[in-house]
């Protein structure tokens, strides 16, 4: 029997950097009666505050929700509060030079966008970020930019030359995310497994970039069970099949 159910967070749970909404909040609480959860994303923490956590029934229930921004990078977990276990931060050299090389591969790519909404590149600690219309684009442009992934690969494929000591992946609507190699959602997938004390195999990943180069991809390649989704609706049903599949009688309501 699956014991944990894995979330990636833009294009899975919400659109990108917006919250969930009312029947996804309503699902995520009655799947939290039923498993253990948690949720790997590219975005930083206070991303999750403002897209999951603000809308989630607050109390015990949130002990079986564990937190893992930035692609795994940094892992919470709750108990009388929200509490970060780790953190693999990059050293300033390390960001200067991700930065330097992003900016290059942009450049190369011939994709750089003429109009964006606010910073493109964001530092994330442990992750570095780019966002290739703005960290405040509107939603429609952003779903407009590059829902086919090829620009950003092209993208990727610059900076895999230029910092091979990286890893690169591809998110959400319009990012490209960095860290250090060997740190991702399998890293977190790992880590998971470490931290909770649940196999591999009693996990199902749940993601919307789970193919090579994708940032969800990595997950796969831990070995979790992984279910590919094309947006939030397609989600819910999935989490609807999977709470009627593990409800023993505590959670009543249909939907």
């Amino acid at each position: 029997m699956k014991k944990l159910i894995v979330f990636d967070l833009d294009g899975t749970l919400a659109e990108s950097k917006a919250a969930i909404d009312k029947d996804m909040a309503e699902r995520l609480a009655a799947l939290l009666t039923v498993a253990k959860m948690a949720i790997i994303s590219g975005g930083d923490w206070p991303q999750f505050q403002k897209q999951v956590l603000a809308h989630l029934p607050k109390g015990k229930r949130l002990q079986n929700l564990s937190i893992l921004p930035t692609c795994g990078t940094k892992f919470y977990q709750y108990k009388s509060g929200w509490k970060l276990l780790y953190a693999e931060n990059f050293t300033d050299t390390q960001k200067k030079k991700i930065i330097d090389s992003l900016n290059k591969a942009v450049e190369a790519s011939g994709y750089k966008a003429t109009k964006t909404w606010g910073e493109t590149i964001e530092d994330r600690g442990s992750q570095v970020t780019y966002s290739a219309l703005g960290q405040a684009a509107p939603l429609d442009e952003k779903k407009k930019y590059d829902p086919d992934f090829k620009k950003r690969d092209t993208i990727k494929k610059h900076l895999d030359k230029l910092i091979p000591e990286f890893a690169v992946n591809l998110g959400g609507a319009t990012s490209v995310d960095v860290t250090k190699k060997g740190i991702d959602k399998k890293y977190g997938i790992h880590k998971l497994r470490d931290v909770l004390n649940i196999e591999i195999k009693d996990m199902i990943f749940i993601g919307d970039a789970i193919f090579p180069g994708g940032n969800d991809y990595p997950a796969k390649q831990a070995g979790a069970f992984s279910i590919r989704v094309s947006d939030p609706n397609e989600t819910k049903r999935v989490v609807e099949g999977i709470i009627g599949c593990l409800d023993d009688g505590r959670f009543k309501k249909g939907f």
